[in-house]
């Protein structure tokens, strides 16, 4: 939205939220979310024609096009648990749509749903439309968090899907008029609706797929002593398959692949589809299993146990450039290690303490809920410290968990950091973001995924 407003001064756009607090941190000069670029936009557009309100009834029934981008959890009970989208955020922002409409709407779904989503919010807009009418738009948002400002700016494509019919086309033509301020005509995408929800599904399944394509072979490296760095520059080097997405880890993280990936697992099943559906589920598995495999590998390394070791974790967002710790790999990490009754101290630039305490404490899924509907200040997981430097965090450790790309990780002064370790001092680079080799020479046991192994590693090896 604060884009829209950016490049189209003469549009007046509103943002409104029931959680007061969020709407003020949003009028504030602290934003409640950190991404490289967005303060300025904010800050150039708010109160001119970018306007942020909990008067959500007020702006709703102004407004001519109103996107929708509520909460769409994973149910966590009931019909399709663990696996099927929550749309009780949806349908209730569609019925107040539907009570406080006086005039024509558009309304767009951004938050990414399930096939045929749009079906069923029509169905409730028109059973209760008092003679207005609706007309339902798909508009998927592909940003990536930590690059989202100049993916707005030049996106791959905007997508728009809508009825095929004379209402229909005119309502994403006037959606398209908007994106068209700035965004190149043949970039716009026009679809059917169903065409659009299922896009986003299958965008997300195939970036998470190629995650764990080369995650599933690093693990075949560590085998048999190939390095997966290679193998990716050179596998990325054929012009059909290219090089983004191929980089090993312990694991992808984030509020949409794991979600949208079960969500296409359901739709699969729902349609008599489980061959599609088993072949899907495989990429979270995969990923679980990077997960898991990575704190093997720290505990088996370090004679079998870490209880009572104090290991330092760097990095606890999903991704560099981003505060965003949803279903970020670090948290079944952490709790891997505290099964194994670890003692951890995290530090991570962006990420508060209170965060980490909430994802430490909180149940799978919870996250995806309003933070009224969370558990109520979690009880703090004892075995875990935060502290605000990356030294402080690695005094005294036994290991350094490397979790999250974060440049400055590259940059720390690692002769200080083994001074200061217990011995054996081991790195388990979870992101490759480290010189092995330099490491080795100051006295570090190193473990990077999808490298060939230390002799020690060898000599240890990790019991899946």
């Amino acid at each position: 939205m604060a884009m829209i407003a950016l490049k189209c001064p003469k549009i007046e756009v509103a943002v409104v939220d029931i959680s007061a607090p969020r709407i003020a941190a949003w009028n504030s000069d602290q934003l409640p979310i950190f991404e490289p670029g967005l303060d300025e936009v904010v800050k150039e557009c708010r109160d001119r024609n970018l306007f942020f309100s909990t008067n959500v009834e007020k702006h709703v029934a102004e407004a001519d096009i109103i996107f929708v981008s509520v909460n769409t959890p994973t149910k966590t009970r009931g019909l399709g648990a663990g696996k099927a989208a929550d749309l009780t955020y949806w349908e209730s922002a569609a019925r107040m749509i539907a009570d406080v409409a006086k005039s024509d709407k558009i309304v767009v779904e951004k938050s990414t749903v399930p096939v045929k989503t749009a079906e069923a919010i029509e169905k409730i807009l028109t059973h209760n439309s008092n003679g207005i009418k609706f007309q339902i738009l798909s508009n998927p948002e592909f940003l990536a968090e930590g690059t989202a400002i100049d993916d707005l700016r030049a996106p791959d494509r905007v997508l728009i899907g809508g009825r095929e019919t004379p209402e229909g086309k005119k309502a994403v033509q006037a959606l398209k008029e908007v994106y068209a301020h700035w965004v190149p005509e043949d970039r716009i995408i026009t679809t059917n609706l169903w065409s659009a929800e299922l896009s986003k599904l299958a965008a997300n399944a195939f970036l998470a797929q190629r995650i764990s394509s080369i995650n599933a072979m690093s693990a075949l490296c560590e085998a048999t002593g190939a390095n997966v760095s290679e193998v990716a520059y050179a596998v990325g080097k054929d012009s059909r398959i290219g090089s983004k997405f191929l980089n090993a880890s312990v694991g992808f993280g984030g509020s949409c692949f794991q979600k949208d990936i079960l969500n296409l697992v359901y739709i699969c099943e729902c349609n008599g589809l489980p061959e599609v559906a088993n072949y899907w589920k495989q990429v979270i598995k995969i990923n679980d299993y990077q997960k898991s495999r990575f704190v093997n590998r720290v505990v088996s390394s370090m004679f079998n146990t870490v209880s009572g070791k104090k290991i330092a974790v760097l990095g606890f967002a999903f991704k560099k450039d981003t505060g965003d710790t949803r279903e970020t790999p670090a948290i079944d990490v952490c709790k891997g290690l505290l099964g194994d009754k670890a003692s951890i101290s995290i530090y991570d630039p962006q990420v508060t303490e209170d965060q980490i305490q909430r994802d430490l404490a909180m149940n799978k899924f919870d996250w995806d809920h309003p933070i009224h509907m969370q558990p109520v200040s979690p009880t703090a997981v004892k075995q875990v410290s935060v502290t605000w430097d990356a030294y402080e965090a690695a005094k005294g450790a036994h290991g350094v968990c490397i979790l999250t790309e974060w440049d400055e990780f590259k940059k720390l002064d690692y002769e200080r950091i083994y001074d200061s370790m217990q011995k054996p001092a081991f790195i388990f680079d979870g992101r490759n973001v480290v010189d092995a080799e330099k490491l080795r020479e100051i006295g570090f046991i190193v473990y990077s995924i999808g490298k060939p192994l230390d002799q020690w590693l060898k000599d240890m090896p990790a019991v899946c």
